[in-house]
């Protein structure tokens, strides 16, 4: 597997206008934002799948003394969708990604953490864990 600039893949916020700087702009989050325009998100792509499950999300609720566990959690999930995984690759391969969410917190998000993973920081869990 060839490894991934970080340069090429960027988080930012749904409500964010977008940029040409952009790039490819996918949306990684299961619900549509609340109160945003297809028009005005600028979206090129909505990838529903590889966003975290509904029971993951319900148990983080953006809950910050769950972040690590639900970091761990979610990278085991993305890791069990391969296609979207690559299609994504494919996108930072070759040019400018943007990983587009709706969370208020910008540092512990999903996008975050799919970013994370896309760039081999984190790792896969043992099978003990």
């Amino acid at each position: 597997m060839t490894r991934l600039a970080a340069k090429n893949i960027s988080v930012k916020r749904a409500y964010e206008p977008p940029a040409k700087s952009d790039g490819t702009r996918i949306l990684v989050d299961r619900l549509w934002p609340r109160g945003l325009s297809k028009a005005d998100a600028a979206i090129d792509h909505w990838l529903k799948d590889i966003a975290p499950s509904t029971d993951l999300r319900k148990w983080f609720a953006h809950d910050p003394a769950r972040w690590e566990e639900f970091r761990q959690r979610y990278a085991d999930e993305i890791r069990g969708h391969p296609e979207q995984l690559d299609e994504l690759r494919a996108c930072a391969g070759s040019g400018r990604l943007t990983l587009v969410f709706a969370a208020h917190d910008e540092s512990r998000n999903n996008a975050v953490v799919l970013r994370d993973v896309l760039l081999g920081r984190i790792g896969a869990r043992s099978p003990s864990s």
